[in-house]
């Protein structure tokens, strides 16, 4: 099949299946494929271009008007929906199928008992945060980290002091979407102690969710 990717960790998949993309978005880390734009500003032009059998999105990551546009243009399009850690089983299930790919969900270590209370700031300037329902959200659930903005809708804005407010025990500083780094620790620290985690393995669904599990918990093991 000729297919197209709007989604970085769905082009990740897909190719982790033999299944490598003709066009993918300038987000996703693959080398050597068609870019067609970004993951909200997608080339419609340059997707039908590339005549594709099938394009796949997903609800969060892409606008519904792409979707429209290009089923209105002629072209099968898939969305998948990923909110939650146990909806990755079911969404890759139903894509394996669609591409004819046979896939089995690997084992899934248990869910951790106890609860660390942590904030995850996505974005700086203006301040966003992670909440709920989201899957990266569920993610750090199962690994026994409670998200104290899950509360307040998928991404808040915040201000930094009402993260201090919400006094967590610590914070879960990601690579990506924005680029979170030592040189921003010590203004990290005015909320709580901090931890750096791979952005892909906490916000990345698919191929790679059971070894970002076991990566994340390698990591915060000792917080």
């Amino acid at each position: 099949m000729r297919l197209v990717s709007l989604v970085p960790s769905l082009s990740e998949t897909l190719d982790a299946w033999g299944l490598r993309p003709v066009g993918v978005t300038r987000f996703c880390a693959l080398e050597g494929v068609t870019r067609v734009g970004g993951t909200k500003d997608p080339d419609l032009a340059a997707i039908a271009a590339l005549a594709p059998d099938l394009v796949v999105l997903d609800e969060e990551e892409n606008r519904r008007e792409d979707y429209e546009a290009l089923l209105a243009r002629g072209i099968a399009v898939h969305a998948t929906a990923v909110r939650d850690l146990d909806d990755v089983e079911r969404e890759l299930g139903q894509l394996a199928q669609i591409v004819g790919h046979r896939w089995t969900a690997p084992v899934r270590a248990p869910a951790r008992g106890a609860q660390r209370r942590v904030v995850v700031p996505i974005w700086r300037r203006p301040w966003i945060a992670l909440g709920a329902p989201t899957y990266a959200t569920s993610l750090l659930a199962h690994l026994g980290y409670e998200n104290a903005l899950a509360g307040r809708g998928p991404y808040p804005h915040v201000e930094l002091d009402e993260l201090t407010e919400l006094r967590p025990e610590l914070v879960l500083a990601p690579s990506e979407p924005y680029p979170f780094a030592e040189r921003h620790r010590a203004e990290l620290e005015t909320i709580a102690p901090v931890v750096f985690v791979d952005g892909r393995d906490l916000f990345w669904w698919g191929v790679r969710t059971a070894d970002a599990i076991a990566r994340l918990a390698a990591v915060l093991g000792g917080t």
